[in-house]
């Protein structure tokens, strides 16, 4: 699963690697949790002929993916992450993985190495990111959800697929990267159909990432600044903190 990232990219950054007219200028986030707003590529609407507008844009989306078919959002379970080798199959998920593909920009994604089931210890976080800096694009979908008042709300759940193992020492699971030269092929969606680009949808390369253990600060959505970054000495023994992973300390946050 991914339930926690960052995105401390400058817009310049954005702008150069996903190829942008323009992005809001936001502040750094070292500790985006679900339910909040983020930040996503699309495609852009076909451009006239002759035009030399940009082919991608950005806009923001809850991180929560809710189906259209859902009649009442607060009902419905909190959808952050997909799986890559179902997603086309499943009803939730079918028709954004034909019609709604995205890229979520990223820094970097935290996970939990947790004790074995009936084993009583610590679940250590850890910061994981790319080891020469920079920025991944992540692998999404999109949905629009419109309420019976008209009104609308853009909504993105992250795909996952099986841990390298450079991850997997930490969780069995992580996001699907998609490199650069194949964005344009996992935005088009109108002449890309899912199993066109099922072959992007594998673990990253081993070299991507490293795992670097952090303090349990990250549990907590209130704890936003660059310091949950810092690396520490695995914990180990003793019970671990309470964990949060909802998206804020006492509940969910919410953009309906």
């Amino acid at each position: 699963m991914c339930g926690r990232f960052a995105l401390t990219a400058t817009p310049e950054e954005l702008l150069e690697l996903f190829g942008l007219l323009k992005v809001e200028d936001f502040p750094a986030r070292f500790n985006i949790a679900p339910t909040q707003p983020i930040l996503v590529v699309v495609a852009s609407e076909r451009p006239a002929p002759g035009s030399n507008l940009p082919e991608r844009k950005a806009l923001l989306a809850r991180w929560g993916f809710t189906p259209g078919w859902v009649k009442d959002p607060r009902s419905f379970p909190l959808l952050t992450n997909a799986r890559a080798e179902t997603a086309a199959d499943k009803a939730a998920f079918r028709a954004a993985m034909r019609h709604r593909r995205v890229l979520v920009p990223a820094s970097g994604f935290y996970e939990w190495h947790r004790p074995p089931k009936g084993i009583r210890g610590v679940s250590q976080a850890y910061w994981v990111r790319p080891k020469r800096g920079g920025i991944v694009a992540f692998a999404g979908l999109m949905e629009t959800w419109s309420s019976a008042d008209g009104s609308e709300v853009d909504t993105a759940a992250i795909l996952t697929t099986r841990a390298n193992e450079a991850v997997g020492h930490v969780h069995d699971r992580m996001p699907v990267v998609i490199q650069p030269e194949a964005f344009t092929r996992w935005l088009d969606c109108r002449t890309q159909e899912p199993r066109d680009v099922a072959d992007l949808m594998g673990p990253a390369p081993e070299e991507l990432f490293e795992a670097i253990p952090v303090s349990g600060r990250v549990n907590k959505v209130a704890n936003s600044g660059p310091e949950i970054q810092e690396e520490v000495t695995p914990a180990t023994g003793a019970a671990s903190e309470t964990e949060d992973l909802s998206g804020d300390g006492s509940g969910q946050l919410s953009l309906f």
